[in-house]
């Protein structure tokens, strides 16, 4: 098993080692000067893509990768598959996502992929520190924010219909004109794949399996 495994080299070294994975290079640095100010911090490697951050935790085995969800500007929410991915081949990993997006089913999905914390790019260095440590015995770390889009989940009470966001309205009206995802994408200037993931957020918050049922359960309330 890679976790214990993982917390025997940390035993010796008494350092947490941390990869980061974001698409903005000055951020990265940034991080990187905060971590490296704390005596049980380091920063072992950065990457800017998902190909780059399984490269780079498949080669340095980092205890913890602190990731975005946006990777590239084509998609905003590569970090999720990523998150996936990197906990399917690396259990023993503490993945701890650090981003702008705070909708509450995006803070699911990123639980259900593998995250073991979730902190917006607004936290105080304080508190992010705090959450890589909590993260890194095992425990989970989110802000209060994230925290209580996660119980709101576990408690039953998932978003509305009225929750949809302002892209996902827009997606909604013009799969109600019966466009690709390719199309949308194009109409939007998004990628298909980041239009496949906002049709199955609003499948999922009007509670139907189908786009033609979306459409139909958007009308009955007047959303289009």
């Amino acid at each position: 098993m890679t976790l214990p495994q993982q917390h025997t080299q940390r035993a010796h070294s008494g350092t947490i080692r941390i990869a980061l994975v974001d698409d903005h290079a000055i951020l990265r640095q940034g991080l990187r000067s905060i971590l490296d100010r704390e005596p049980d911090l380091e920063v072992v490697g950065e990457a800017s893509t998902d190909v780059e951050a399984v490269a780079l935790v498949d080669r340095m085995r980092p205890d913890i990768v602190l990731l975005d969800l946006k990777l590239s500007a084509g998609s905003d929410f590569e970090g999720l598959a990523l998150c996936g991915q990197l906990s399917a081949s690396h259990p023993g990993t503490g993945l701890l996502v650090l981003t702008t997006f705070l909708d509450e089913q995006i803070v699911v999905r990123a639980v259900h992929a593998g995250a073991r914390g979730y902190v917006v790019k607004d936290v105080d260095t304080t508190e992010l520190v705090r959450a890589i440590r909590a993260v890194s015995r095992g425990e989970s770390a989110f802000d209060s924010r994230s925290a209580a889009a996660v119980v709101r989940s576990l408690n039953g009470q998932g978003v509305s219909v009225e929750q949809l966001t302002g892209r996902e309205l827009e997606v909604l009206q013009l799969l109600a004109g019966g466009l690709s995802n390719a199309k949308i994408g194009e109409q939007l200037y998004i990628s298909a794949t980041t239009v496949k993931f906002h049709v199955s957020n609003i499948m999922r918050k009007l509670g139907v399996s189908r786009r033609a049922e979306a459409v139909y359960a958007a009308s009955k309330q007047g959303l289009i």
